[in-house]
């Protein structure tokens, strides 16, 4: 059977065409009114040139014209370009420099940012009008041309689908290339991870444009289930469609899983819809996440993945009450995760700590620019640049990140189990930890801080708090206070940011 993603759309509006598969803010589209949209975009970008693998950026917030468009481009084996609506014209003109796409589908408030960078010849704007512009609606009302057969007959398993973004903590962004075949593994194993059903209602709380966001999407039209769009994202908003809409599935990172955790009235909240909340892209904070459940009555479901492969671990969903916070999970069905030593690359026994490797047939084609050494080993094997270890039952713990790890006099310091213990003061409200350089010890720990609310910053007090719980070698040198912590869309903080080192 080959692998086409469009199928996904098509079978669900085949299956259930009257059933909401999107809401945003007052609107509801059904199935049936997803397909139609996605099919009528189709035809449009066809009849003016766009055709299996061509290029297409896509700079659209979290709305319901994102969703068109990407399936529109799945229709027509095409190859979408995920650009950040976040983005400047620097990196905006990089990501055009890198992937080279022949047209773009963007958004009015983004307009002016894509026109500074050179945008592409066609454009295509979601609402609204520009003059050099075609807009969307105009598309859709327009005449409606045939899709060649030898589009619907093209068999897109291996074509280019999907460029989203690396993080870019090690500098400018890279393009991460997937198929239309390593995608709908990815998102057939991560429905499969979250068990959604037509059931369940979801969010769409991290941008559309990251790899998870396409994956939550993709698994709600698996599922047959639903999900909620957030052109704006508060923790508050969240929780009051958390009771509103009866959510079943919650999707968190750390800092939206801190924001509930202080949030006062949360006891009073209406949380009964919830089956789980899931913590993805960083360890969990077992304490933090202890007192959630213990206000709440709902309990995690912790989840691990990157850009170049999406699934890596998941923690059953059965195992609801007993999930293991000190752990990702355990890899899903076809997907193999190990450990190595990052010096040697020998393969370390379960149990033992190295650098995390996988191997999956939804690993990425490759990236734009391709890098000059491989993130790929002998065998297909993955380098996550995570450092953990997989136990014997096949459990995997991520303790760090290999290039964040601080060396401080010849011991390694997890900045995480620093963060994890100032999460715990009441002063501090987020953190991130990273190393500087010192001539004396190598490297030192440092802070930034965003304080609790109502409380008036004090380095000396949060030092004093946390003296006692750390060993002497993993005391900060400073903290300093900021309004908020550098991180990627799914919430991985970027700590070269920090260090000026970003670049």
């Amino acid at each position: 059977m080959h692998a086409d993603y469009h199928a996904i759309l098509r079978d669900a509006a085949e299956r259930w065409p009257d059933r909401v598969a999107l809401a945003s803010g007052e609107e509801e589209l059904t199935y049936a009114e997803v397909h139609d949209a996605a099919e009528r975009l189709a035809e449009a970008l066809s009849a003016r040139g766009i055709g299996p693998g061509a290029r297409v950026a896509l700079c659209l917030g979290n709305e319901p014209a994102w969703v068109f468009a990407f399936f529109a481009l799945c229709r027509l084996r095409a190859s979408a370009v995920m650009l950040s609506t976040a983005w400047r014209e620097r990196e905006i003109e990089h990501a055009l420099a890198v992937t080279r796409p022949v047209a773009v589908v963007a958004g009015p408030a983004q307009a002016e940012v894509l026109e500074a960078a050179g945008r592409p010849e066609l454009a295509v704007l979601s609402s609204g009008s520009r003059p050099g512009w075609t807009g969307l609606p105009d598309l859709l009302d327009g005449p409606r041309p045939v899709v060649p057969d030898d589009v619907r007959r093209l068999d897109p398993s291996e074509l280019e689908l999907a460029l989203p973004f690396s993080s870019g903590t090690t500098g400018m962004p890279k393009a991460v290339r997937h198929t239309h075949r390593s995608l709908l593994v990815a998102t057939q194993q991560w429905r499969a991870s979250l068990d959604v059903g037509p059931d369940d209602r979801l969010q769409a709380l991290t941008p559309l444009a990251h790899i998870l966001g396409i994956v939550n999407v993709g698994a709600t039209f698996l599922g047959g289930a639903w999900i909620r769009l957030f052109a704006r994202f508060s923790p508050r908003s969240m929780v009051d469609s958390f009771e509103a809409d009866r959510i079943t599935i919650g999707m968190t990172v750390a800092p939206i899983a801190a924001a509930l955790d202080a949030m006062a009235d949360l006891d009073q909240r209406d949380l009964g819809s919830l089956r789980y909340l899931n913590w993805s892209a960083t360890p969990v904070n077992e304490e933090l996440a202890a007192r959630v459940t213990a206000r709440t009555g709902v309990g995690w479901v912790t989840a691990y993945g990157t850009t170049e492969v999406p699934v890596l671990a998941a923690h059953p969903v059965d195992h609801g009450r007993d999930a293991r916070l000190d752990t990702v999970g355990l890899p899903p069905e076809g997907v193999e995760v190990e450990a190595r030593d990052p010096a040697t690359g020998a393969f370390l026994p379960r149990g033992e700590t190295g650098e995390l490797v996988a191997r999956s047939p939804a690993a990425m084609a490759g990236y734009l620019p391709e890098p000059e050494v491989s993130p790929f080993v002998d065998g297909g094997w993955y380098r996550t640049g995570d450092i953990g270890h997989v136990e014997p039952e096949g459990w995997v713990v991520v303790t760090d990140r290999l290039k964040d790890l601080i060396k401080v006099s010849g011991f390694q310091v997890s900045p995480v189990e620093i963060e994890n213990v100032l999460m715990m003061s009441p002063l501090v409200a987020d953190c991130a930890v990273y190393g500087v350089s010192d001539e004396r010890r190598g490297e030192v720990p440092c802070a930034a801080v965003v304080p609790a609310d109502g409380w008036t910053p004090d380095a000396a007090a949060i030092l004093d708090w946390l003296e006692p719980q750390l060993s002497s070698y993993k005391a900060l040198r400073e903290v300093v206070f900021v309004d908020a912590i550098p991180r990627t869309p799914s919430g991985k903080i970027q700590r070269r940011r920090l260090t000026g080192t970003d670049r």
